[in-house]
């Protein structure tokens, strides 16, 4: 018998049926459960894809220093993909991410590098690639390498098809590298082009982990707005509520992202009927408990 590594075991995560919160109008509210993936979240899809087609490539071999700026989750991700394959990991993130996330990165041998809370992911991205161009390590550069989408157009994208048996109509995405969002749209609308594609960006001044509102300069170069039926903003006290009512009345305790992606797959609810619609919830909500945001 041969049993599988670690790596055999990122993806087919759970798609679960909400039962107390209700879409009303016959429609169906069904959440992808991200958080069961081995680190943690939707971004060990696009990590080790990363990691993977760049080996293949022959661009970068165990033993090498990669640089990559994250606010979390692809951090972490990273962080456990390249103690799985052998690399090490020096990750930038701003200073306000939370005590969990930059103690997930240690525990799996990563180096962290913060950049203040208002520089944001901005400076974050600009610190790497000035890293990267005084050759202190190889970039993976997560906005713009099209093995992050790839991850979902060959993963995500076929089991939300599989595990609907193809009955899906709508799919909400919360928006920050766009890698979830862009590979899901290209699958779908390959298997039915009337599938809506509904992303999420936070309103002006809001900050939720996970999704971002980028200035033009920093848009990511894997976007492509086409790929993007509607785009809604949203707030964020109305994410907050949202994660905690995730699990308060459902039990899936997740973190803020996946409480706007509720959020807009309601507002998508209201609007429609007998329509069976998909959201992503992002990572697991313990990475957030030194927040106070549960207990709010």
């Amino acid at each position: 018998m041969q049993f599988p590594t670690l790596e055999d075991v990122v993806g087919n995560t759970p798609l679960v049926r909400l039962q107390r919160i209700s879409a009303g109008r016959n429609n169906t509210l069904l959440a992808k459960l991200e958080g069961n993936n081995p680190a943690g979240s939707v971004k060990d899809r696009p990590a080790l894809s990363m990691i993977q087609q760049a080996e293949a490539r022959g661009e970068i071999r165990p033993g090498d220093t990669l640089v990559e700026a994250t606010s979390g989750n692809t951090g972490i991700a990273l962080a456990m993909a390249a103690a799985i394959k052998g690399y090490r990991m020096v990750l930038i993130m701003p200073e306000s991410a939370s005590e969990e996330r930059k103690q997930a990165m240690a525990a799996y041998g990563a180096e962290l590098i913060s950049v203040t809370k208002e520089g944001g992911m901005e400076a974050a991205r600009d610190l790497a690639e000035s890293m990267i161009a005084r050759g202190e390590g190889k970039g993976l550069d997560q906005f713009a390498n099209p093995d992050n989408p790839l991850a979902h157009y060959r993963g995500t994208g076929p089991e939300l098809w599989r595990q609907t048996e193809g009955r899906i109509t709508h799919f909400v995405s919360s928006m920050g590298t766009t890698g979830t969002i862009m590979g899901v749209s290209r699958y779908l609308k390959e298997r039915s082009p009337e599938v809506q594609i509904v992303g999420l960006q936070p309103e002006d001044g809001a900050s939720i982990a996970g999704i971002r509102r980028w200035p033009k300069e920093y848009l990511p170069r894997i976007f492509d707005a086409s790929r993007v039926d509607r785009v809604l903003d949203i707030g964020q006290e109305e994410a907050e509520i949202h994660m905690r009512r995730l699990a308060r009345e459902e039990g899936i305790m997740a973190g803020v992202s996946s409480g706007g992606a509720l959020a807009g797959a309601l507002r998508i609810a209201e609007r429609v009927e007998n329509a069976v619609i998909v959201f992503i919830v992002c990572d697991r909500g313990d990475r957030y408990l030194s927040t106070g945001l549960f207990g709010a």
